[in-house]
């Protein structure tokens, strides 16, 4: 048993049954319908890409010739693929779309749990190994939660889990460079951050010049384009750790057009 994957998927599980609550919890099939953050999608289009992604997971795992044919299409229309993907599934009934979401999470989870500890899944961004695989899921299943949650009026529970995503957002940092055309600085990082429960998360040397430190959840929400830079609760030392912070992004493809200030100037 990977004992890191299966902790991962354990919170991961719990994320997405947190937001099945949510969607359970709604007034009919109106609440599908209604508008989240992110332009021109519903909380149906929310679902649907978690739908969409899972499946082009499992397909990565099964079957990478045919995801290929994915990532050949995706490169055709970088710009529009992952609007796309959502808007397909989007129009599904929504007892569907919840049945096809429930299934389809089911099935890359027993997929993850198969992949052999070397294996690399091919994917819209670099190669991943299953564990990463499941935290990258985690992340986009807490993101658009959020999404979600702000639709329906929902209060999002501070949990631990947000530490899956600080730690992609981290992991990810010369990602997030390359992305906008920016070559990675060498020099190392620190980031502490303080989770939701008080424990401290952190990586990178303790004596780099370059740091963040702060809020856990505000980091996590930064790294996965929820918040602005200026309204997270973070410290920054050091201008290469400032230009990363407004760059940040835990997920591939393109980083859009990011959230709006909340605070007043």
């Amino acid at each position: 048993m990977n004992a890191r994957l299966e902790a991962v998927l354990t919170d991961l599980t719990a994320e997405s049954e947190q937001l099945d609550a949510w969607i359970r919890g709604t007034a009919g099939e109106n609440a599908w319908r209604l508008d989240t953050p992110a332009a021109g999608w519903t909380v149906a289009h929310q679902i649907a890409h978690l739908l969409w992604t899972d499946e082009a997971s499992v397909l990565a795992i099964t079957d990478p010739a045919a995801f290929g044919g994915l990532l050949r299409d995706a490169a055709s229309r970088p710009d529009t693929f992952v609007d796309d993907g959502a808007a397909a599934r989007a129009t599904l009934a929504p007892d569907e779309l919840l049945t096809r979401w429930r299934a389809g999470r089911m099935t890359l989870a027993g997929a993850l749990r198969g992949c052999p500890d070397d294996m690399r899944i091919p994917w819209y961004g670099p190669p991943m190994a299953a564990t990463s695989m499941a935290t990258a899921r985690m992340m986009e299943t807490w993101a658009h939660a959020h999404d979600v949650a702000a639709a329906l009026g929902v209060d999002v529970p501070r949990t631990d889990r947000a530490r899956h995503v600080a730690f992609l957002g981290v992991r990810t940092r010369g990602f997030a460079h390359q992305i906008h055309g920016i070559v990675p600085p060498t020099e190392e990082f620190r980031v502490e951050l303080t989770g939701p429960t008080g424990d401290v998360w952190a990586w990178g040397p303790e004596d780099a010049e370059q740091r963040v430190t702060g809020d856990g959840w505000d980091f996590a929400l930064l790294v996965t384009r929820r918040l602005h830079r200026d309204d997270a609760a973070l410290v920054v030392t050091g201008a290469d750790a400032e230009r990363w912070l407004g760059i940040a992004q835990a997920f591939a493809g393109p980083p859009g057009a990011g959230p709006q200030r909340r605070s007043a100037p």
